[in-house]
């Protein structure tokens, strides 16, 4: 059994409680949080160890591994903390707010041999992996261009009361907080920008953050890039991601459901034809033992404890890629700044 534990239980830390208390080969060391009435229910109903210190709870609690889902400012002294004490470290987007701090914690996790990643969990969704498959294979030639959009209703009125995602040093808006999953993306399928040559972040309700970030980028093959990430947008339901790959030979639109493929006249890639092909996430999604709002929450922590267990998997978010995407931020909060 592998014993993990976990800093911070909102929204995302109850959501992986769940799905490792669900684990067949994860025992749930301890918790730790500073909301009295969370941890005094999970203590209570569940049996489960809590703490309010998480310094007492590395002192006085023994566990294998943690998964930490505090504020983006938190991130680097916790981890720093684990990962020193020889613990394999789960944490939540982004890595870091200062890319510095971000590669530190990957040379630490590395130099100590400790398992880690990061909570980038539209790397293990079907639709985005079978993208990066066809991508890397040429199924659409020499890629020229791309864009990654992600839209929803986060900040869709003005704030009266203050939370850390309202907060630049501890959120870092919708840039540090929202759009990284779509430049994580981005950099899954077709790799790292070199250079961000423009971008724009606009307060549309917030004081503090941004609400909505533009950037065009240029990739060392030649490609382009643009990113359009919006989180006052009331149009959308629930957070909506597109990955749209164009190559000489076709090109791929990409989100959540479905990934549409488009071959030109006379091309084919193994069962694909040329005109368009249509995929649909029910052909592409990997099963998993536990539900809860989606296969990618639970096969990311499922990764997790493979590697754990020393068994390879194929999909990658560890430190150092996700360090790659705390870079891109950094160049765009640069020029968006000015």
């Amino acid at each position: 059994m592998v014993r993990v534990a976990l800093i911070g239980v909102g929204k995302m830390g109850l959501s992986h409680f769940a799905i490792l208390s669900a684990h067949p080969e994860v025992e749930i060391a301890a918790v730790c949080d500073n909301a009295a009435y969370l941890t005094s229910t999970i203590s209570k109903q569940l049996g489960v160890k809590t703490y309010k210190d998480h310094k007492k709870m590395f002192k006085e609690c023994e566990f294998d591994a943690v998964v930490i889902s505090t504020p983006n400012s938190t991130h680097y002294p916790l981890g720093k903390m684990a990962l020193e004490k020889g613990i394999h470290v789960f944490l939540e987007k982004p890595l870091c707010l200062d890319p510095q701090e971000g590669q530190e914690l990957a040379r630490i996790a590395k130099q100590h041999n400790l398992v880690n990643q990061v909570g980038y969990h539209n790397r293990f969704i079907g639709t985005f992996q079978e993208t990066r498959r066809l991508v890397k294979a040429g199924a659409i030639g020499d890629v020229h261009h791309v864009e990654g959009k992600a839209f929803g209703q986060v900040v869709i009125r003005p704030k009266t009361g203050k939370t850390w995602r309202s907060k630049k040093s501890e959120g870092g808006g919708c840039l540090h907080d929202y759009a990284c999953h779509v430049l994580d993306l981005m950099n899954f399928i077709v790799g790292p920008p070199n250079a961000v040559k423009s971008a724009q972040l606009q307060s549309i309700f917030s004081t503090d953050i941004e609400d909505a970030v533009y950037a065009t980028m240029d990739y060392p093959s030649g490609a382009t890039g643009l990113l359009e990430a919006n989180w006052s947008d009331q149009s959308y339901r629930k957070m909506s991601t597109t990955i749209s790959v164009y190559g000489k030979k076709g090109k791929i639109v990409c989100d959540r459901q479905e990934m549409k493929v488009y071959l030109a006249p006379g091309e084919s890639f193994e069962s694909l034809g040329d005109g368009w092909s249509i995929k649909y996430i029910t052909e592409l999604q990997k099963p998993v033992n536990f539900y809860m709002r989606g296969e990618e929450y639970s096969a990311q922590l499922d990764h997790f404890v493979d590697l754990i267990q020393g068994r390879e998997g194929a999909v990658e978010t560890a430190f150092d890629t996700a360090a790659e995407t705390d870079l891109v931020i950094e160049k765009i909060a640069a020029l968006g700044s000015k």
